[in-house]
């Protein structure tokens, strides 16, 4: 870490004192709201919220901020993020500043199945990948026979697409790479699916300046660089994910006005609780759904900040 570093006593700490997505709040009348609302982000990420700990806490959620189910918490909380696509699946307005969070590409993926068969006036299509061990390998032999196809099209990771993708015109989807900065057509950016070809994909963006755009999306080779792996592959897919809902660490970036937060798993990375209820750019537009280990709601998770981060700070 930097801040333990021979140099750090030469460095100079900024700190920043205004949440710049909240300062958008133009109402007066809710100026003590806001506050109370930022404290709490603040306390999130500082991992002060909560009794004392060493890095990992459980704290209770405001009552605020819960949405209260005794069903499936996956049609709960798209009912209360996405009213509007629920009672219409043709209407996308709610799609380009409104999203579902989750810690796992699990539940990312149950949450976008479910989303996707709401749309019912369309048929799917579903796209294979072709996967290969990485030819620059100097063990590449032993590694095709060791990892069988079978066992590469498994592979499911953030940074590359399925193996299967099943999609729908009207399917929401998010860029995985960087592919026409020009169109704005990168990664992170929204659009809607408005022809499934055999070779190339045609989507509508729905964020930026090039709004109500036509783009298209080839296959391409993707080659993950997760580290975790023991060897390098490649994947040829269309480079999109559906994203009604995306994981946590996706979100980085992001700024929307509505956000439901579903933890059906435990956040169990540093920050990444702050990451999520730190999105929205008003205090009603934050929602969280938490299932206990039983199934049912509560209004209690865990908080994990690695305070060492923060010595000499």
């Amino acid at each position: 870490m930097i801040n333990s570093s021979y140099m750090w006593s030469e460095c100079t700490v900024f700190r920043l004192t205004k949440n710049m997505r909240l300062q958008n709040m133009t109402n007066p009348s809710d100026s003590y709201d806001l506050k109370i609302f930022s404290d709490w982000i603040a306390s999130i990420s500082d991992g002060v919220a909560g009794e004392s700990n060493d890095g990992h806490v459980c704290i209770t959620i405001p009552e605020y901020l819960l949405i209260h189910t005794d069903g499936d918490p996956i049609a709960r909380i798209v009912e209360i993020i996405f009213p509007e696509y629920v009672e219409s699946a043709g209407d996308v307005s709610c799609l380009r500043d409104h999203a579902i969070l989750a810690p796992t590409l699990t539940v990312v993926e149950a949450v976008n199945d479910y989303m996707t068969a709401l749309n019912v006036g369309e048929v799917s299509r579903t796209y294979l990948s072709s996967d290969n061990v990485s030819r620059v390998d100097s063990t590449t032999d032993l590694m095709t026979e060791l990892h069988t196809l079978g066992f590469l099209n498994c592979i499911k990771l953030s940074s590359v697409p399925n193996h299967v993708l099943t999609l729908k015109v009207g399917t929401l989807v998010m860029p995985l790479r960087n592919i026409d900065h020009s169109m704005d057509l990168c990664n992170g950016a929204h659009l809607i699916l408005t022809r499934l070809g055999d070779h190339v994909l045609e989507g509508e963006i729905l964020t930026g300046v090039n709004t109500g755009q036509k783009v298209l999306i080839p296959r391409l080779s993707l080659t993950p660089s997760d580290t975790s792996l023991p060897f390098k592959f490649h994947r040829r897919q269309y480079p999109i994910m559906t994203s009604y809902t995306m994981t946590i660490n996706k979100s980085q970036g992001q700024s929307l006005s509505r956000v439901g937060l579903l933890l059906k798993k435990l956040i169990f990375t540093h920050r990444q609780l702050y990451v999520a209820v730190s999105r929205v750019t008003n205090r009603r537009g934050l929602k969280i759904l938490i299932v206990d280990e039983d199934e049912g709601p509560t209004d209690k998770t865990e908080n994990v900040v690695f305070k060492e981060v923060f010595n000499n700070v």
